[in-house]
């Protein structure tokens, strides 16, 4: 599951690079954030913001990898909310972000749904293994 959910977190990262570096070619926008014409005034703390919910995708794609099951559903359902929430607030409606966006929610999505799923599976397989030990029963297969 964590080489699954880190694989999830790169293709987050690197749509949310992607956006950026598309915005940034559009005609003008590196003219208007060093006028500081962004939209918002550009400062050092502004930036800070950004970098440090920028780190968060980066932060997850080992994180995911080494906290115990009960850590990680909750590290991972809160940094895709967040991430989610950076993602729509900090957006245009330009057809290329747009793109990316959509992407990285569905993945975001998807490493939640995967977080809370596993639970319920990996306590499924419990049961049912316990009750193959001590019944002596063959296990079930599905399919």
């Amino acid at each position: 599951m964590g080489a699954r959910l880190s694989t999830l977190w790169v293709v987050v990262m690197f749509n949310m690079v992607f956006a950026d570096i598309l915005t940034f070619i559009k005609p003008g926008a590196l003219q208007e954030m060093w006028a500081g014409q962004a939209g918002v005034h550009v400062t050092p703390g502004l930036l800070l913001a950004f970098a440090i919910l920028l780190e968060i995708p980066v932060a997850m794609i080992f994180v995911s990898r080494v906290l115990k099951p009960s850590l990680n559903r909750w590290a991972n359902t809160v940094a895709a909310v967040v991430t989610t929430a950076f993602v729509v607030g900090g957006g245009s409606l330009t057809p290329h972000y747009v793109f990316f966006a959509t992407v990285e929610i569905a993945c975001m999505a998807l490493i939640v749904w995967s977080v809370w799923t596993q639970r319920d599976a990996a306590r499924a397989w419990r049961r049912e293994r316990a009750r193959v030990v001590t019944s002596g029963d063959q296990p079930r297969t599905e399919g």
